[in-house]
């Protein structure tokens, strides 16, 4: 399959999935191309051997996805919001992993590569499918500061919160003081609860040796 044919059959489905195409589905999509043949991986992948950290959600992200073979569901894809349309592809058989990011120029050079147009979005839409590799995309090598290995954890580790009494997956739970905590019930909730007694305890403080609502 000649490059262009596979680039369009995964923008087709990345839009399919997205319900429309948009410049920063393509981006997504060609990210995930060159990350395939930056690691020697046949993308998008059938099993889980490809870990990938997107550091934004939307768009961009789907089309990351499309074209890596990684899914939320599949524990192979994950989200840290840094608000940056990048991605971080990990090799989890060699450990190898590379970042990708758009560059800084591509916006202003996407016309060049685009039929002449006043449409700044449709000129990005073009432009980012035929733009070299060397004029759309930065990339580097890094190294994950937390291992892979902790990242996708062990198929059947559980462990019950002390407090709230609900099940944490996949060695998420923290210890305190000698108790097993959710990161909720630890201090590290995005919500607050509402509706109940016990909703309305959200912190919890152990450092009397004892459990105190705040």
């Amino acid at each position: 399959m000649t490059t262009d044919r596979r680039l369009a059959e995964l923008l087709m489905a990345s839009a399919e999935l997205h319900a429309h195409l948009c410049p920063r589905q393509v981006l997504g999509v060609r990210m995930s191309l060159l990350a395939g043949n930056l690691l020697g991986l046949d993308l998008p992948q059938r099993d889980k051997r490809l870990i990938t950290i997107v550091e934004t959600d939307g768009c961009a992200a789907d089309g990351v996805a499309v074209a890596a073979g990684c899914w939320v569901g599949r524990r192979t894809l994950r989200v840290e919001d840094f608000g940056k349309v990048a991605a971080t592809y990990v090799d989890s058989k060699t450990g190898c992993s590379v970042r990708i990011t758009p560059r800084q120029d591509a916006r202003r050079l996407a016309g060049q590569y685009a039929p002449p147009t006043d449409d700044r979005w449709w000129a990005q839409l073009i432009g980012y499918q035929r733009m070299p590799n060397e004029l759309l995309l930065d990339w580097r090598s890094v190294a994950l500061r937390t291992p892979v290995e902790d990242l996708v954890s062990r198929p059947g580790l559980r462990a019950i919160c002390a407090v709230c009494g609900e099940e944490v997956m996949n060695e998420r739970e923290v210890e305190r003081d000698g108790l097993t905590l959710c990161r909720a019930c630890a201090g590290q909730t995005y919500y607050s609860s509402r509706g109940s007694d016990v909703a309305s305890l959200d912190v919890v403080d152990t450092r009397a040796g004892s459990l105190a609502w705040r």
